[in-house]
């Protein structure tokens, strides 16, 4: 019997893969069965399951594929001299993820696939591991990117790296909740909202933090 090469294999993972998020985006995660998998891909069931036992290990590839993607992208971009700055990188990133993912599911339905995976997590503690593992993988290439900043000479050091990249991150998880809930949230509306805020400039008559001004009766 011929052996089957591995790129044959990593193709038809990746179909696997494919198909499920469709399924999943589509239908929601509980409302989706394996039957409906295999429908989505056109294989049999020991096709699907010689590579994932059942839908929690498709949700989890699903997330830790993503989560590796994404890092991935950071650290290059904290190589960079200098490095892209916030509404250019997060802008290519979710351009990427949310645009160009999955054929044949649109944003809004990727972006309800993203939300799913997180709300998972409070009852599956395996998925709840893989994210909390990718979100310190985040965070973690996110502060390489701060320091990146900062050795560039955009960026003040007097805010704690992991405080800025983890508002980076809640900047990207909020956006991607708009998506979800309202759709027809272009990718550029982010990049424009961060170009906006970058341009600020601190008045130099501004009161100190917390010196707010009494309220009249």
């Amino acid at each position: 019997m011929a052996r089957v090469s591995q790129e044959h294999l990593d193709a038809r993972r990746r179909q696997i893969l494919d198909g499920a998020a469709r399924c999943f985006a589509r239908t929601g995660f509980h409302a989706t069965s394996m039957q409906d998998v295999l429908a989505e891909v056109g294989l049999s069931a020991g096709a699907v399951y010689r590579y994932f036992r059942g839908k929690e290990e498709l949700i989890a590839a699903i997330a830790t594929e993503a989560f590796t993607a994404i890092r991935a992208a950071f650290e290059e971009a904290s190589r960079a001299t200098p490095p892209p700055t916030p509404d250019v990188l997060l802008g290519a990133v979710l351009r990427l993820f949310l645009e160009e993912r999955i054929k044949g599911a649109d944003r809004q339905a990727f972006a309800r696939l993203i939300i799913q995976v997180w709300t998972e997590t409070l009852r599956n503690e395996q998925l709840a591991e893989t994210l909390a593992h990718g979100y310190d993988g985040m965070r973690e290439a996110w502060t390489a990117l701060v320091n990146a900043y900062r050795e560039s000479g955009l960026l003040h050091a007097d805010v704690p790296a992991d405080h800025v990249a983890r508002t980076l991150i809640a900047t990207a998880q909020g956006f991607i909740a708009q998506q979800a809930l309202f759709g027809d949230v272009a990718v550029e509306v982010l990049e424009d909202g961060l170009r906006g805020l970058m341009s600020m400039s601190v008045p130099s008559t501004a009161s100190p933090a917390g010196d707010v001004p009494p309220r009249e009766a």
